[in-house]
């Protein structure tokens, strides 16, 4: 694949999710990532479940193709390494509460100093200013204040979280978006020296249309459970199996499906004439189609509506998604082989250049797994690194040699 962003280093101070999850991004169009861990356990997803082989899957999702370098933090001589590390550095990547990397030492003045060309790019939880800026802000907390929970569920005022951290997923999104224009922005001879968002921004900016409506109109969009909030019949609808999903977006399409299911004389019907007043009445007509489709087993409803060119797809659990042989297609599932010989099956990135998709280079580091070959590249003996563990200035893990057969499709 190419790699657009070779000859990048990018030192990633970030943990959990929202952090890591951008500089897999970068690292996915080849910039090097050096996450530098603290020696009090690394990134805390390490010990976040689910585990595999004492390997956390948590971790494993979003730390792909870097490399891991263990230090004390606040030592002097873990000071120095993250020094020299910055000042080698063309990106610094950082998800800390706002003022933790001025009290690690690094504070706005002494990265300029460090390094004067560096990008640095800043996730936090509400923002850099306001009465809650030294909030701690989690997807949970963000989903919950953003307004994003009071459109999701079921109605009649129960709301649910979306099931997997979509607020931390997006603002890493948005921060790697953040970063390519700052480095992109050297050649226009535009200086960027800081690239922040936060989850509450983010959050924000998910919200479309439903945030529209309430700006301009004043109005709270409520959940509609599995259908959609203004288009109609949109949604999650009942077969004589299971469920499948069905997107009817256009008076076409609508003249369409009537006709595939049997049902001419609704596209008459005052109540669902037009797509507003499909939506005004969608209950019944809900009721009129799953009639219909109670007739046939889902597996056979999916590829007539389909053919007849209207949006439909079963509904998958996550096993059934990936063993799909339109994933399959797509090479989405990789494989990797750690250090102690391990092998992982991994997502690769979501993008593909010219053709080529990403690609998994290596599988998530074990803890301090490069400590060794990174800072020999910055200029220490075998001794002094050795030194450095045994007076627990930093870790070492497995010998920094190239894992054994990279990774395979």
């Amino acid at each position: 694949m190419l790699k657009p962003l070779r000859g990048i280093t990018v030192v990633d101070l970030s943990r959990a999710l929202a952090g890591p999850y951008c500089t897999a991004l970068l690292a996915d169009m080849g910039a090097r990532i050096i996450k530098v861990e603290s020696i009090n356990g690394g990134d805390t997803a390490r010990q976040w479940p689910p585990f595999q082989d004492g390997h956390s899957l948590y971790f494993d999702s979003v730390n792909r193709n870097k490399t891991s370098v263990c230090v004390d933090f606040y030592s002097a001589e873990g000071r120095d390494i993250l020094s020299t590390l910055i000042a080698g550095a063309d990106v610094l990547v950082e998800n800390f509460k706002p003022g933790t990397l001025a009290k690690m030492g690094f504070a706005p003045s002494r990265l300029e100093e460090l390094n004067p060309g560096l990008v640095v790019g800043s996730v936090t939880g509400f923002g850099n200013t306001g009465p809650l800026k030294d909030d701690a802000g989690l997807d949970q907390v963000i989903q919950g204040m953003s307004g994003l929970m009071s459109v999701t569920g079921p109605g009649h005022g129960e709301t649910y979280r979306v099931g997997i951290p979509i607020v931390d997923i997006t603002s890493g999104m948005v921060c790697a978006f953040g970063i390519l224009a700052a480095l992109l922005g050297v050649r226009n001879g535009e200086r960027v020296g800081n690239v922040s968002t936060s989850l509450l921004e983010t959050a924000l900016n998910l919200s479309a249309f439903q945030g529209q409506q309430a700006l301009s109109l004043k109005e709270a969009p409520t959940a509609q459970g599995n259908n959609h909030p203004v288009i109609a019949p949109y949604g999650k609808f009942s077969t004589a199996t299971e469920s499948i999903n069905i997107a009817v977006g256009s008076d076409k399409q609508w003249k369409a499906f009537c006709s595939l299911l049997d049902i001419p004389k609704a596209v008459q019907d005052p109540r669902f004439i037009t797509g507003a007043d499909r939506s005004a009445n969608r209950q019944q007509l809900s009721e009129l189609i799953e009639a219909s489709l109670v007739a046939k087993p889902a597996d056979e409803w999916v590829p007539l509506i389909s053919q007849a060119g209207i949006p439909c797809g079963p509904i998958y659990d996550y096993t059934q998604a990936l063993a799909s042989e339109q994933v399959a297609a797509l090479g989405l599932v990789q494989h990797g082989q750690r250090r102690d010989g391990s092998e992982l099956p991994l997502l690769r990135g979501p993008l593909t250049l010219d053709g080529e998709p990403s690609e998994i280079l290596s599988p998530p580091p074990l803890l301090g797994e490069h400590t060794t070959e990174v800072l020999m590249e910055l200029g220490m003996t075998y001794d002094d690194v050795t030194r450095l563990e045994r007076e627990g200035r930093v870790l070492c893990g497995p010998a920094s040699a190239p894992a054994k057969n990279g990774a395979r499709r």
